[in-house]
């Protein structure tokens, strides 16, 4: 009785490895082959240009008002710490820190993710269920060259720009709380700003942005291109999509920042 218990035990615990394991080998492979196609000819540039507009321009408004409120609510938080031991000054420069480190990057992935990233997932999808990715096939159309590898370059080359933008907004999200709101001198706030502004800030969010925007258009080029089971099975994968890409980013978060910052 006792051995057919560990028995049970251990095919309940096996079954979830080894189903993780597969995933992972299947991830690995799709992740190669979709490399090796991004750097082949031919290249769908009409694809490459739309997916530009859909992750960059159409993702503006969103990343702007969250990174423009996340730099006013780190001037206001990090002002009522900064408070209690007089060092009121230092304000302008954790908001800078804050938002090209960390906030930007990590906050306008999140919000890609959840607009574009499910949007992929859901657009090659429902390709997959209704057979359109077979009949590309059919055409002599690889589906790795005119689906998965426009959105991947689009990523990695829009969501820096993003980033980029959001870094501007959430700093004057800063300077209008610190001035407006906080009683700061403008020019020394500004001042302040471009005194602590180091290159190592921008680049270590750049870079961040450009992994994030690999694995955003990653996961939901996967999730959709592996998607199975009609409707529900589209539902699913746009799900999936969304959430492996925010722990993703997340994971991949930490890794950046240790290997830019650790002494």
């Amino acid at each position: 009785m006792k051995k057919h218990q560990v028995e049970h035990f251990l095919r309940k615990l096996g079954k979830p490895l080894v189903k993780f394991i597969i995933s992972l080998g299947e991830l690995t492979l799709f992740i190669v082959k979709a490399l090796y196609h991004c750097f082949t000819p031919p290249f769908y540039v009409k694809n490459f240009i739309k997916q530009l507009l859909e992750m960059g321009f159409y993702s503006l408004p969103v990343v702007g008002l969250t990174t423009i409120f996340a730099g006013m609510v780190i001037a206001l938080q990090s002002y009522s710490g900064f408070a209690r031991f007089g060092a009121e000054s230092a304000v302008a420069s954790v908001v800078l820190i804050s938002v090209t480190r960390e906030l930007a990057p990590v906050l306008s992935a999140l919000m890609v993710a959840g607009r574009v990233g499910a949007a992929m997932a859901a657009e090659i999808g429902t390709m997959r269920v209704t057979e359109q990715i077979d009949a590309l096939v059919t055409l002599s159309t690889n589906p790795f060259k005119y689906l998965i590898a426009p959105r991947l370059w689009s990523g990695v080359i829009v969501l820096p720009i993003l980033v980029l933008i959001g870094d501007i907004i959430g700093i004057f999200g800063g300077y209008v709380v610190g001035v407006y709101k906080l009683g700061f001198n403008p020019a020394n706030y500004i001042n302040s700003t471009l005194q602590n502004m180091e290159s190592i800030d921008i680049v270590s969010g750049l870079v961040k942005a450009a992994v994030f925007g690999f694995i955003v258009a990653l996961m939901g080029c996967y999730n959709g291109y592996r998607s199975k089971g009609g409707a529900q099975g589209v539902g699913q994968a746009t799900t999936n999509a969304v959430v492996s890409a925010s722990i993703l980013v997340l994971i991949f978060n930490y890794v950046l920042t240790e290997i830019f910052f650790s002494k």
